[in-house]
């Protein structure tokens, strides 16, 4: 593997992980806010599906393809987590109740949204990219990154519902009521934050 494709592979997984760019774990808090761990195959294709969704946006911005106001998405990005947000409440009981299809209309949101997504880590991904012409290189790099510290953040957060339902004894509805509030929330000032009306 180039030192270049490693680099690009660690910029995107770190970027996942940025505090100051929380919003998109927070989104992936929201869109697996109704799984458990034995839920992981369907968790691994969610993810996948919101990859795909963000890194079609994020090519068409690289190469100026597609221009965008970034206040809009700014703005955008909390919504797209209340509405999921949104969703999961309307669903609390049964997906608190059943196992989950691998692909659902979840699957069709997280590439719905990632279109939206890919749009905020463009302008990250355009203040770093080198000069050398291996763009498309890069571009892979980082999408694959992005998606390594995806699957990490959600494992993580499988990992945690499953000790709190577990050993603590926490019912699987109020664990989804639980995250799906925090991150409704959150949503709601991030959305205030951005000043766009």
């Amino acid at each position: 593997m180039s030192s270049v494709f490693s680099t690009y592979i660690e910029l995107g997984f770190h970027h996942i992980f940025d505090f100051k760019a929380y919003d998109h774990m927070l989104f992936l808090l929201a869109l697996c806010a109704i799984y458990t761990l034995s839920d992981w195959r369907q968790v691994v294709a969610l993810v996948t599906s919101f990859t795909i969704g963000h890194s079609i946006t994020l090519a068409l911005s690289t190469f100026n393809i597609i221009k965008f106001d970034t206040a809009l998405i700014e703005f955008l990005i909390p919504v797209t987590i209340l509405f999921t947000c949104f969703i999961n409440f309307f669903k609390l009981n049964g997906a608190a109740s059943k196992q989950h299809p691998i692909w659902s209309f979840h699957n069709l949101l997280a590439i719905t949204f990632g279109l939206i997504h890919g749009m905020g880590f463009s302008n990250f991904l355009k203040s770093m990219l080198g000069r050398n012409g291996d763009t498309w290189q890069q571009l892979l790099a980082f999408n694959i990154g992005i998606e390594l510290g995806q699957l990490l953040i959600v494992s993580i957060l499988l990992v945690i519902g499953f000790l709190m339902m577990n050993l603590f004894r926490a019912k699987k509805r109020d664990w989804i009521l639980v995250l799906s509030s925090a991150a409704a929330g959150i949503s709601l000032i991030l959305m205030i934050e951005t000043n766009i009306f």
